[in-house]
């Protein structure tokens, strides 16, 4: 068993992985039949087979080694931990797991790292770490299965609430409102799934430890607290995890896409609570706050300290956290107290009505809003099967659909907050152009991408062979 020197490069183990594939069945056959001992298997029948459960985790497990083979996967050994009644365990995964790792690990299939707890909510606490050990990950080289055979279990849980204290997955019943969310971000996901989502530039569809593939598309709500007016935004897509300056290379289905922010979301929504309607940005403060820093570098820090201060209990949290966000060598990692009163002053000199909203932990209710607003977006293209990109304050459409998709954006946050909420865009849509041109849209094109690189084409080809359909992009007639 080899030694794993960062348990901290992780996830989560994902108990959704399946696939019949002959070889997968195979491949888990040969580990039950060598390995695995009756004592360690036995018990009453359990609702999903023993060798079920093993492949689950052999699936999950060869996952993590394509994306990288230092990947570790975290799991409880917790025999309390693995409920086959929750909504969290499509595939019912029961406790008889933890003596299968523990077998696998006496074996040398796995490396294996012990979970640490130093007590409640104590940050180095951990669960075990587990990854495929080098004998393993030699026979995963040798089968002939790729990673687009194995696929998830139905009736995986998209809608979940998560616990104020530790971010605990919550049970709960389903209501009417439930049941229309799910099935909406399940419509949603369908019509993700169905769409060439890419980047032309990349050869590989990877950005640094984000892969940017068809299997990293599945959106789920997320919930917290306990309590359903908290959070609710959507996670998921790969989109999600890139800068701006990366999203504005996404296309969508061959065609290019454009990105339209809510200016100031959070704060804009605060200030029309309070009965203010913002008209300017608020981040535009007096230049040289900060010796040396420029102005644009000067707005970033007030921004993010700003969206910290909303979202934390304390003045003395926001400013850690405000510090803990930037990278080492960041100057916005050596700011002192004293740097960040000043920015935030200046701040409060063109919103002074923002003041109590401030160290009030109003953060999570504001999410709950936003993501509201993203819905009915999520809705409206839905139900035209369009594909939308959502990333909390912005949205990504193919850029035929510019115009269309601000109207949308602008009457969604209506409805949700009483006012139209400001937004902008970089990059102009077809539908924003008067009377368009074909050098129009061919200059356009060219310009948001120069070139489609041969590993975008042949993941656009093995997209249409797979959909079974030919992806148009637009052409103007």
């Amino acid at each position: 068993m080899g030694d794993i020197e960062n348990p901290w490069h992780s996830r989560p183990i994902d108990v959704h992985r399946w696939s019949d594939h002959p070889e997968v069945a195979q491949l888990c056959d040969r580990i039950w039949d060598e390995y695995l001992p009756t004592d360690q298997t036995s018990g009453p029948k359990p609702r999903t087979a023993f060798r079920h459960q093993l492949r689950v985790l052999i699936l999950d497990l060869y996952v993590a080694w394509l994306e990288d083979p230092e990947l570790c996967i975290g799991v409880s050994m917790s025999s309390n931990y693995w409920d086959t009644n929750s909504r969290y365990n499509a595939i019912h995964i029961s406790r008889k797991i933890v003596p299968i790792i523990r077998v696998l690990a006496a074996a040398d299939l796995l490396d294996l790292a012990r979970g640490s707890y130093s007590g409640p909510y104590v940050r180095g606490n951990r669960t075990t770490r587990i990854r495929a050990s080098e004998v393993l990950q030699g026979w995963f080289a040798e089968v002939t299965f790729q990673r687009d055979d194995i696929g998830r279990a139905e009736n995986e849980e998209i809608i979940v609430l998560r616990d104020a204290e530790d971010g605990a997955l919550v049970e709960y019943e389903d209501s009417d409102e439930i049941i229309r969310m799910r099935e909406e971000l399940r419509r949603y996901n369908e019509v993700i799934a169905g769409a060439f989502i890419d980047i032309p530039v990349l050869d590989e569809p990877k950005i640094d430890d984000v892969s940017t593939d068809h299997h990293h598309r599945l959106t789920r709500r997320i919930f917290s607290r306990s309590d359903w007016n908290l959070n609710g935004r959507f996670h998921g897509g790969w989109w999600q995890q890139i800068n701006s300056d990366w999203r504005s290379k996404i296309f969508i289905n061959d065609t290019p896409a454009v990105e339209v922010d809510f200016r100031s979301l959070h704060v804009s929504l605060l200030s029309l609570e309070d009965g203010v309607e913002l008209t300017d940005d608020p981040y535009d403060v007096t230049d040289g706050l900060l010796g040396g820093v420029p102005a644009a570098l000067q707005r970033k820090l007030i921004k993010r300290l700003v969206l910290t201060a909303i979202n934390a209990g304390s003045r003395d949290a926001a400013f850690r956290a405000c510090r803990d966000g930037f990278p080492n060598g960041h100057v916005g990692k050596t700011l002192t107290n004293e740097q960040l009163e000043v920015l935030l002053a200046a701040f409060l000199k063109n919103v002074p009505h923002l003041e109590g909203y401030l160290f009030a932990d109003q953060g999570i209710r504001l999410m709950n809003l936003d993501a509201k607003i993203i819905e009915r977006v999520h809705r409206h293209f839905t139900e035209q099967d369009v594909p939308v990109l959502s990333v909390h304050d912005s949205c990504i459409v193919d850029y035929t659909r510019v115009g269309e998709l601000k109207r949308v954006m602008a009457e969604a946050s209506e409805a949700v907050a009483g006012r139209a909420l400001p937004i902008a865009n970089q990059f102009y849509g077809l539908d924003e152009q008067q009377d368009p041109t074909a050098d129009f849209v061919r200059d356009y094109i060219v310009w948001r991408q120069t070139a489609r690189s041969d590993g975008y084409l042949r993941r656009l080809a093995y997209h249409e062979a797979r959909a079974g359909v030919e992806v148009e992009p637009f052409e103007l007639n």
